[in-house]
């Protein structure tokens, strides 16, 4: 597929040796890059590309991607991958969106994608990618813009709507919904022809999807809207062109479907604004757009340079400068589910203090046994360090605190099974910042950190086997839930699925219930099968 780029040949401020930092979005229309440096005010913005995919496209009946399509789509990113492989693993954010959270094979291609690339691919769910929209929208304002009004943010992409509300930085109701520019073309000018009944039908449909937010968003209301993304930017490029107003208006949309009208046919619309690769996904998108302005009674709707991929490139940022939004999701959701800080604090510091003893000899040990759904590296749970499989680095630590800060969400809903309770919870919640393989790894070590050890539910990854395990150990050891300080300790891999933890022998004499504690834990791990031994010295 042809492609846009943009290549800015500078030295940003003459700090040859900085590293940039990239974001790269695989839409169900187009894939999009952006490379820029950070000046902490600002992002200097060095590199685009963009590619007109049209992933969606390849989405067959039975929500399987079309071996052709996927080809296509991979040729892209290997071109891609040029530009951003040699980049550390920390300065680069991929995410896939409607189309890979729909394909049932998507795992298939998100690998080939991760080798194309050499970074790791995240599969967003709907209400994170409009989080992160709503965030390049709203760093792309001029700073006089970013006031205190209430704004809402419309973005239409390939295979899902997203609608936005809130105020500067922050999202207050957000909802993703599924309908595209691609998805609808595909139902309704399927074979190019521009008829009138088929945008009625079109519109009908996107404002069936529609129905059943109008009246909430209504009701909370908006002093300004913003369009972002490449559907609106031609709608509003193309009513520009027809009529000279700036702004997208329902004179402005009727106007331009009846020019569309006249020329009858996707190929021969007679626009600039309308490019060949644009054209055969437009009336779909011009089609939900009208509904959207239509439903919620919208007077004008201006554009916006800002979306999903400069939103990635300020969250990354803002991990890096610790303002990582999942640690406040982290915050609110044990607020919200009443989880006893001071106990999960306890077992937070506790298990981070094992990590630190057992670094990642314990998941090479466990590698090379074998268990019941064999082990071996999962890609379904996603690179925590930069490749699929991966669990390692500060990403696994931060990802073993948080769970160990949430092990008793479940509490909430249920004393008895809470840590399955928990693990639900998690696994189906939205989880601002949190990917879909983050999310489900943080639900799997809730779900394990106690009782009976899940092994057929890990998918045989030998890196998240060993987070839970570390997780069940510290919880055993806080099973009091005292205030008391744990004597020193050392833990260890010994052989081959085996670990050793050793205490001082008085205070192993004198806490006789959590020796009874450790030996039953040790039960529990035999199905990994890991064998745990206590000694005293």
């Amino acid at each position: 597929m042809p492609s846009v780029a943009e290549h800015y040949d500078i030295a940003p401020g003459g700090r040859e040796a900085e590293q940039p930092y990239a974001a790269l979005d695989l839409g169900s229309n187009s894939f999009h890059l952006i490379v820029a440096y950070d000046h902490g005010d600002r992002l200097q913005v060095v590199d685009r590309h963009k590619e007109m995919v049209r992933l969606a496209e390849g989405l067959k009946v039975d929500n399987t991607l079309s071996a052709s399509v996927a080809a296509r789509a991979i040729a892209c990113l290997k071109r891609l991958g040029q530009r951003i492989r040699d980049l550390p693993p920390g300065n680069v954010r991929v995410v896939g969106t409607n189309t890979l959270r729909k394909a049932r094979n998507s795992q298939d291609f998100i690998e080939a994608a991760e080798r194309a690339l050499g970074h790791r691919v995240e599969i967003i769910s709907g209400r994170e990618e409009a989080r992160l929209i709503y965030l390049g929208v709203s760093h792309s304002l001029e700073p006089i813009e970013d006031s205190a009004e209430t704004r809402l943010v419309v973005d239409i992409g390939g295979g899902s709507t997203e609608l936005i509300l809130g105020r500067q930085f922050q999202p207050h109701l957000m909802e993703s919904l599924y309908m595209g520019c691609v998805s609808m073309s595909e139902a309704f000018f399927g074979d190019g022809k521009l008829l009138e009944h088929r945008f009625r039908d079109a519109e009908y449909a996107a404002r069936q999807e529609l129905e059943v937010l109008e009246e909430i968003y209504r009701a909370r209301g908006w002093d300004t809207v913003i369009g972002a993304s490449g559907s609106i930017l031609a709608i509003h490029d193309a009513i520009l062109e027809l009529t000279g107003e700036r702004g997208i208006t329902n004179e402005g949309l009727a106007t331009l479907k009846g020019h569309l009208l006249d020329k009858g046919h996707i190929n021969d619309v007679g626009l600039e604004a309308i490019d060949a690769e644009r054209a055969p996904v437009f009336a779909g998108g011009l089609a939900i757009t009208a509904a959207v302005v239509d439903a919620l009674d919208i007077d004008s709707m201006t554009v916006s340079d800002g979306a999903l991929r400069e939103g990635l490139l300020h969250d990354l940022l803002g991990r890096i400068h610790a303002q990582d939004i999942r640690e406040t999701t982290v915050a609110d959701l044990m607020h919200r589910y009443h989880v006893d800080a001071r106990h999960a604090r306890r077992v937070a510091g506790t298990v981070a203090r094992i990590l630190e003893q057992v670094s990642w000899d314990l998941a090479e040990n466990l590698a090379g046994k074998r268990v019941p759904n064999g082990l071996g590296a999962s890609s379904r749970n996603g690179g925590l360090n930069g490749m699929p499989g991966s669990l390692s680095g500060a990403a696994a630590a931060r990802l073993l605190r948080w769970a160990a800060l949430l092990h008793e969400i479940g509490m909430d809903i249920a004393h008895s099974q809470y840590h399955k309770h928990g693990g639900y919870l998690l696994d189906n919640m939205d989880l601002p910042g949190f990917s879909r393989p983050e999310q489900h790894n943080l639900s799997m070590i809730v779900r394990s950190h106690r009782r009976k050890f899940p092994i057929e539910e890990l998918d045989g990854s030998p890196g998240l086997i060993a987070l839970c395990v570390l997780l069940r150990l510290a919880v055993v050891l806080h099973r009091g839930r005292t205030e008391n300080t744990l004597p020193a300790f050392w833990i260890a891999p010994t052989g081959a699925g085996e670990i050793r933890i050793t205490f001082p022998r008085k205070w192993l004499a004198e806490h006789l219930l959590t020796k009874l504690d450790l030996e039953q834990e040790a039960e529990y791990l035999s199905v990994i099968p890991l064998k745990l031994i206590v000694t005293a010295v």
